[in-house]
Order: structure tokens, then C-alpha cells, then sequence
């Protein structure tokens, strides 16, 4: 362990300007540092804040569309239950959205239940879950405000939409390899 200088003074001029170079934008840069890929730690970063930035799109979204106070599981769960207007599983509910803690998807459901937006029926042993006529309207016109708002700020960046198609399927393979890490460290 490394000897701390004294309370009263601090270990460098907190002041001066920093001795390094400017690397990858990363919020861990000890991770970074001695890594043999920390491009992994600026894609991290970047993750954090695209994640941080459509949960609160989400759940205001959903506001303007009419219905407040969700949060963005509840918001995922509904539009997931709405997807190809097919009865849904808790089970592939929880799969599709990558969902370990069923017991928070079970609780968004009871949410929206309440509020009139999914209804469960009984299907021999399974319970399936279906958009009530009020959910239906409420996520149409989430899609409605999403065009106005976020398609078009996102279409005039004139960004080719098979690089975005590319980027998402990169997501898709990256959060794969995150979950077989997770699963390899919870060996440990």
C-alpha cells in the first residue's frame, strides 16, 4: 500500500493542467489504461450514456404521449407486449429484453394492468399477457411523438441507415459476449 500524503495537502497541484495526452473518451480510465483493447472502455462509456439518455426518453415519451409516471422497464414491457400484437409469456417477455429478475417484469405488468393498458388471460396452464385498446392508442401515439422528435433530429444527421443497422448489430454481438463474461464471473 502506498504511503498518503498528509490531510492538509494534497498529493499534486489539483490545479494544473494534466501530464497526459488525451486518449479515448472513457469514464474509467484505469480500465483503459492497461488494457489490450480500451476502445472497449470508450464503447462502455458511450453505452452509459446512450442507456442513461433513452431511459429518460422513454419514460418522457411515454408522458407526452399520455401516460406518466412509468418507468423504462414499464415503457419496454408495454411496447414488448404491443410487438406483432401477439399474447406474450412473462417468460418471453423476460427473453426478449434480455431480463434476468422476473419478479420486476411481473411487477411492471401488474402496473399496467392497473392502469388499463395490457389485460392476462388464462391459456390452459400459462397465463399470456395482451394490449388492451387503450395501450394500443397510447403506443401509437408514443410511435407518433418518436417520428417527430427522434426520427427526424436523427434522419437530418444524414447518417446512412445501414450504419446505424450496423452499430445496432454490433451492440447485439458486443452485449453477447458481455453476458457469457457475467456468467464466467459469477464463478469466481
Amino acid at each position: 500500500m502506498q504511503d498518503r500524503p498528509p490531510q492538509d495537502q494534497p498529493p499534486h497541484d489539483v490545479y494544473a493542467a494534466p501530464s497526459f495526452q488525451a486518449g479515448p473518451i472513457v469514464s474509467s480510465a484505469h480500465l483503459a489504461a492497461n488494457s489490450q483493447l480500451p476502445q472497449l472502455s470508450e464503447f462502455e462509456f458511450g453505452l452509459i450514456l446512450a442507456g442513461h439518455a433513452f431511459d429518460r426518453w422513454m419514460s418522457r415519451c411515454m408522458a407526452a404521449a399520455g401516460l406518466p409516471g412509468l418507468s423504462p422497464l414499464e415503457v419496454l414491457v408495454l411496447h414488448s407486449v404491443t410487438h406483432r400484437q401477439r399474447p406474450k409469456r412473462l417468460a418471453d417477455i423476460c427473453l426478449v429484453l434480455g431480463i434476468e429478475d422476473s419478479h420486476t417484469v411481473v411487477y411492471a405488468l401488474k402496473k399496467l394492468e392497473s392502469q388499463g393498458m395490457i389485460y392476462r388471460i388464462r391459456q390452459g396452464k400459462e397465463k399470456l399477457v395482451l394490449i388492451t385498446e387503450a395501450g394500443e392508442k397510447v403506443c401509437q401515439r408514443y410511435g407518433e411523438i418518436r417520428e417527430r422528435l427522434l426520427v427526424s433530429a436523427v434522419s437530418a444527421l444524414g447518417m446512412d441507415p445501414k450504419a446505424i443497422s450496423a452499430v445496432a448489430s454490433t451492440m447485439r454481438a458486443l452485449s453477447g459476449h458481455y453476458e457469457q463474461a457475467a456468467r464466467t464471473a459469477a464463478t469466481f
